[in-house]
């Protein structure tokens, strides 16, 4: 039977010039909804597993077209609540060559933000789940948002499902009061699989120095949260804004993991592409070894910057022809 994932958080409506036109340049925009944690549960779904995601949309005819998104691309969204008026939104120009990709983010006093854990029934959402996945946006954007993954967190654990969280996060998006460094810890601190960076271990708990390397900040932060099993971090180098590369890192305790470097030659589209990541991740330790798993990560992280909008679309059988070293990009007949 395919394994069960449930993801978390906010899905905003995403508008871009068309191609790689400037802001000044754009008479009109494209538009795809996505969310870190919407995206990662997509990509979950076309990989083969069952996904649903719990979110909150507005009650009008945005809301519903966000979720007639998600169900296009496989998601479960029986879990899915309606109310206010206000979708989230972010505005993306894209980059290319020397030219860095720009973000406005447009998301105060979204349907989303407004959430309360009341409105959630997480027994009944997680009773058949095999996975739960988070990520540090989410509590970011509102103390009801915040409480509300604490919660789904709490009732993981309680049921023994397993819990991953990306928890990099930005300072700049906490505006309700609350710092990252209050309530970050409480959320990872009964969660299994921590998907962060050498910069997000310091800036988040404190621990290490500049120059620390990810495997000793890592140990140090099971040390503090002896439930974390795995600390995973995802490398990128950038040539330039459409030549990257991109190898995968984890320490379970035990060893020191790292990926093949897998080189990107052409961006298409770099967004989605952390969330892309975890999932390959979440779908990788369901199904291989932690070898395996962080290869399979690195793997779907790559193939997603060949593909256009928010979300991954690629298939197992894509993920699995790129492990084979299968790079040319030859017709499948």
């Amino acid at each position: 039977m395919a394994k069960k994932v449930i993801t978390f958080g906010e899905v905003m409506m995403r508008l871009s010039p068309p191609g790689y036109e400037k802001f000044s340049q754009a008479s009109s925009f494209e538009l795809v909804y996505g969310g870190g944690e919407a995206n990662v549960g997509i990509s979950c779904a076309y990989l083969g597993m069952k996904a649903a995601h719990v979110t909150r949309f507005p009650d009008n005819a945005l809301g519903k077209a966000a979720t007639q998104f998600l169900r296009k691309h496989w998601l479960s969204t029986e879990h899915v609540i309606y109310g206010d008026e206000m979708m989230g939104k972010y505005f993306l120009e894209k980059g290319a060559v020397h030219r860095s990709s720009e973000v406005i983010y447009e998301r105060e006093g979204s349907a989303f933000s407004l959430i309360e854990p009341s409105m959630i029934d997480w027994e009944d959402v997680l009773k058949d789940a095999d996975w739960f996945h988070w990520t540090g946006i989410t509590p970011a954007i509102s103390k009801g948002a915040a409480n509300s993954c604490l919660d789904a967190i709490k009732t993981a654990n309680k049921l023994g499902i397993t819990v991953s969280g990306d928890i990099n996060s930005r300072n700049n998006m906490w505006k309700y009061g609350k710092t990252m460094q209050e309530v970050i810890p409480d959320l990872v601190r009964n969660t299994d699989v921590v998907i962060t960076s050498s910069s997000g271990i310091r800036e988040m708990f404190s621990l290490g120095k500049l120059d620390d390397k990810f495997q000793d900040l890592a140990i140090e932060l099971i040390d503090l949260f002896p439930n974390i099993k795995k600390v995973v971090k995802k490398t990128r180098r950038i040539i330039s804004a459409s030549h990257h590369q991109i190898q995968g890192k984890m320490w379970n305790g035990q060893d020191y993991i790292k990926s093949d470097m897998l080189n990107i030659t052409h961006i298409i589209d770099r967004v989605g592409t952390g969330d892309a990541f975890a999932a390959g991740l979440i779908y990788g330790l369901l199904h291989y070894d932690n070898k395996q798993a962080i290869e399979f990560a690195s793997a779907a992280c790559a193939l997603k910057h060949t593909v256009p909008g928010d979300v991954n679309t690629v298939s197992l059988e894509n993920v699995e022809t790129l492990l084979q070293s299968d790079t040319a990009g030859a017709i499948k007949r």
